[in-house]
C-alpha cells in the first residue's frame, strides 16, 4: 500500500470531539523528541504535514490526518514533556487516555521508541498501561540509522528484554529511520491489511 494524497482534516482538544464519519485510525505518540513528525512525513511522502520542531511539546492536540480519503493517521500529544506545568501535563494525558480508551474506530497505536537510548521507564509504563487497558498496538523503533548495526541490535534487545519481564510476547515491531526512509514500506503494508479486513467486516 502507499499513500497518494493526504489532506490535514483538523485539530480536536478532547476524543468527544474527534470525527465521527467511523474511518479507520491509526494513532501515533512516543515520548517528546522521539522522532513522531518526522516519521508522519516519512509515511505520508509530505515533507512539512506534520511539523518538526527542535523544541518538544509542541504537539498539544489531537491531529487528525486524512489519508486518500479512507483513513485517518492521528498525530497525539508526545508524553514525558517536562517544560510544561503539572497542570497541563495532566490536561494531556487525560485527553491522551480518553483517546485511546474510548475511540471505537482506532485500529491500533504506534509506540513510537528512540532505539539509541537504553529502556525508559516511561516508556515501558506507557505499553504496559496499553496493555492493561486491552488497546491493540505496535513498536516503532525510530533515529536507527544514528548507530552501528551491533550497536543498535544491541539497543533494541535490551528494550526487549526489559518489556518481555511483563510480556510472555511482544507485539510487532518496525524498525525505521525518517532519513533513510526505511521501515515505511513495512508500516503501510501493516496499515494496509488491517484497513482491509476492517472495510471487509462494514460490508452488509
Amino acid at each position: 500500500m502507499d499513500i497518494h494524497q493526504t489532506a490535514f482534516a483538523g485539530s480536536y482538544p478532547s476524543e468527544a470531539q474527534c470525527p465521527t464519519d467511523g474511518k479507520p485510525e491509526y494513532a501515533f505518540i512516543g515520548r517528546s523528541n522521539v522522532g513522531k513528525s518526522s516519521l508522519i512525513n516519512m509515511l505520508t511522502g509530505r515533507k512539512n504535514i506534520a511539523h518538526t520542531s527542535r523544541t518538544p511539546g509542541k504537539t498539544q492536540l489531537i491531529n487528525y490526518f486524512l489519508a486518500d480519503g479512507q483513513w485517518y493517521l492521528v498525530d497525539l500529544p508526545g508524553y514525558g514533556y517536562a517544560r510544561i506545568s503539572k497542570r497541563k501535563r495532566q490536561e494531556w494525558r487525560r485527553m491522551i487516555e480518553g483517546y485511546l480508551q474510548k475511540r471505537q474506530a482506532l485500529q491500533c497505536a504506534f509506540i513510537l521508541v528512540d532505539a539509541n537510548i537504553p529502556p525508559q521507564q516511561i516508556d515501558l509504563d506507557f505499553m504496559n498501561w496499553l496493555g492493561e487497558s486491552r488497546i491493540p498496538f505496535v513498536i516503532v523503533y525510530t533515529k536507527t540509522d544514528r548507530l552501528k548495526p551491533q550497536d543498535l541490535e544491541k539497543n533494541i534487545d535490551a528494550i526487549r528484554q526489559a518489556l518481555l519481564q511483563f510480556w510472555n510476547e511482544l507485539p510487532q515491531q518496525f524498525i525505521t529511520s525518517s532519513n533513510k526512509n526505511m521501515g515505511r514500506e513495512e508500516i503501510l503494508k501493516f496499515i494496509g491489511e488491517v484497513n482491509e479486513q476492517y472495510f471487509n467486516m462494514q460490508e452488509p
